[in-house]
């Protein structure tokens, strides 16, 4: 008897031991607090569901202890036809009733993805007339953030249009083919010229490099019309998207730009290793964004609260 109660305690031990190891406490997130922090999401407008409302919790009880500044939202707030007007009731069950935490009731900075380009996308934009923290000032932008002497530069670009694609369905996607390419394309150079931030961040919904079953043509586009742009810039340290509903870090030999993809904030998918995979994970989850003047450092971060991957990037 005393041997079995001794084996049962062992496993108890063993079992508290586990769960301490693998629970996410404020003792380890206020260890990504840093000069200025940010958080991403993209992906998530599924009406609360596919973990969409747990993770939106989570951000908000994180926020306590790492303090974000903004939140930036990679595109597709609203699957599946993006939204009609601004009083669609999926503003309600997509953004505001599941991102109801007081902490986050910061500026949210986004950007449009292929299923805003799907409704009205004039009416994505003009909800910053509705919601004080809906901070969209155009399709194409670009954010200083700073605190304690770091400066960080967000350049928000707008895919959709920029592939062809998108652009040769206008019945999918009617507003795609509407926008000037060549115009935003000129204006992410000049803006990027132009940067002298201690980091410079570039974020749009569509991956250059991933490891996905979407077509390959999508990849092919934004390699031709985009990448080219970023290439011409040294100081850009990061590619960061969406669109794949997984993480991936991607490093390509000889190219300085880090490629990032930012998992799905509701409905995550499988994934597996391609060229120039340094780390992946089908985990759902947000990213959170920390910089000083030294260090620029991203993490993955699942539903759970745990730090799956950090990628640190020195000066």
């Amino acid at each position: 008897m005393k041997n079995i109660l001794r084996s049962l305690f062992l496993l108890l031990l063993l079992a508290g031991n586990i769960f301490s190891a693998n629970a996410q406490t404020p003792d380890v997130w206020k260890q990504m607090k840093s000069s200025v922090n940010l958080y991403w999401v993209n992906d998530m407008g599924r009406n609360g569901y596919y973990d969409q409302k747990t993770i939106a919790e989570l951000m908000g009880k994180m926020a306590l202890t790492v303090g974000p500044q903004a939140v930036i939202a990679v595109g597709d707030i609203h699957h599946f036809n993006g939204v009609q007007s601004t009083s669609d009731p999926l503003w309600m069950t997509n953004y505001e009733l599941v991102y109801s935490n007081p902490e986050l009731m910061c500026f949210w900075y986004p950007v449009m993805g292929n299923h805003e380009y799907r409704g009205n996308t004039q009416a994505v934009l003009d909800y910053r007339n509705v919601s004080r923290r809906w901070n969209m000032p155009a399709r194409y932008y670009s954010k200083v953030f700073s605190g304690k002497g770091c400066t960080v530069r967000i350049v928000f670009i707008d895919t959709t249009p920029l592939m062809d694609c998108y652009r040769n369905d206008p019945e999918t996607y009617p507003d795609a083919c509407k926008q000037d390419r060549d115009k935003e394309l000129a204006w992410i150079d000049s803006t990027l010229t132009a940067a002298h931030e201690d980091w410079v961040i570039c974020v749009g919904h569509h991956p250059i490099y991933a490891q996905t079953p979407k077509k390959d043509v999508e990849r092919a586009d934004m390699q031709k019309y985009l990448l080219p742009v970023l290439h011409r810039h040294p100081n850009v340290a990061v590619y960061g998207c969406g669109h794949i509903h997984n993480f991936q870090y991607i490093k390509k030999a000889g190219d300085p730009i880090n490629y990032w993809v930012n998992s799905a904030a509701a409905l995550s998918r499988p994934v597996q290793p391609t060229d120039g995979t340094k780390w992946c994970d089908p985990s759902t989850g947000f990213t959170i964004i920390s910089a000083n003047k030294q260090q620029l450092t991203l993490y993955a971060i699942n539903k759970d609260g745990k730090i799956l991957y950090t990628l640190p990037m020195k000066k």
